[in-house]
């Protein structure tokens, strides 16, 4: 079968995400290592142990759930999962997708991932914002209400289920108008800022630097774009992708639909969480989904597919 290897980003934590991999396999625990030393803290730790609130925090969970799911795909590739016609990472998720289609390496990514979960964080208490899932929404339904509240569509995730982004007040009046534009149900996000939204340009400002230190090498396989949904072929189009996706909708729909059509039949859903084969199955109920998200699922999974 032909197969895509996907990402989660942040909401996919949990306390104790790892403890598995480091404490049975020896790949997995020098990847943590060079995780601590990358942010120069013990984020193993944090991992592990939590506390769950600062865990959550946008400056911890990002690197977090990066070397995670790069740890998951380290074992993976140890034990023989077959490599993937594409990848592609929801959202934080395209920096695990990167790293694992070779165009970064794993410490620099790690760092990439702290830098954009700060600048995430301050713009976040610059700006304070907020996010609404609209379930049982099609696009024109949501791009409504998001004009008529002043908000932007931040994730077509997948038919059924968009999401929104803005100022706190803008967010809670889309909330209560929502079904008089269709919507079936909205639900406010746990989430601390207003991601993918105009509201995060400080942050884009602030990564532009970050990202002009960083080489990025040809991918070895196409990175299909969060912003886009089409393929990233070449390290210059990187930069510009990671600033885009910062404040621009993640079109996570139509990255699923362009692997469907270039014969992907199995995804390989690599990191904490759930959440993404979830989203392929809505989009397609044909699609293939395997989750790679502790040690156990590892064997059962690796061992079907490798």
């Amino acid at each position: 079968m032909k197969t895509a290897y996907v990402f989660p980003g942040q909401g996919a934590q949990t306390v104790g995400m790892g403890r598995d991999l480091f404490e049975s396999r020896p790949i997995c625990r020098d990847l943590f290592l060079t995780a601590d030393a990358a942010v120069g803290f013990p984020l193993s730790r944090l991992c592990f142990e939590g506390p769950e609130e600062e865990l959550r925090q946008t400056i911890n969970v990002q690197p977090a759930i990066v070397t995670v799911s790069l740890a998951l795909l380290a074992a993976a590739r140890d034990m023989g999962l077959a490599p993937p016609l594409m990848v592609a990472g929801h959202s934080l998720g395209e920096y695990s997708a990167l790293a694992a289609a070779g165009a970064i390496e794993v410490a620099d990514v790690i760092r990439l991932a702290r830098a954009r979960g700060r600048l995430m964080h301050e713009a976040s208490l610059q700006q304070p914002g907020a996010m609404l899932a609209l379930l049982g929404a099609d696009a024109a339904q949501a791009n409504a209400l998001a004009e008529a509240s002043g908000a932007e569509v931040a994730n077509y995730n997948c038919p059924g289920q968009i999401v929104i982004s803005g100022h706190r007040d803008r967010i809670a009046a889309a909330g209560e108008k929502a079904k008089d534009f269709g919507v079936a149900r909205a639900v406010p996000l746990a989430v601390s800022g207003a991601f993918h939204s105009e509201l995060m340009q400080p942050a884009v400002e602030g990564m532009i630097p970050v990202l002009d230190a960083i080489t990025f090498k040809d991918p070895d396989c196409p990175v299909i774009a969060n912003t886009t949904g089409a393929p990233l072929t070449r390290g210059a189009d990187i930069k510009d992708e990671l600033l885009a996706q910062l404040r621009n909708s993640v079109r996570w729909q139509t990255t699923v639909e362009y692997m469907l059509a270039q014969g992907v039949e199995r995804f390989y859903e690599i990191g904490p969480g759930k959440v993404l084969s979830g989203l392929v199955r809505k989009t397609n109920a044909d699609a293939v989904t395997v989750n790679l998200g502790d040690a156990a699922q590892l064997v059962a999974g690796v061992t079907d597919g490798a």
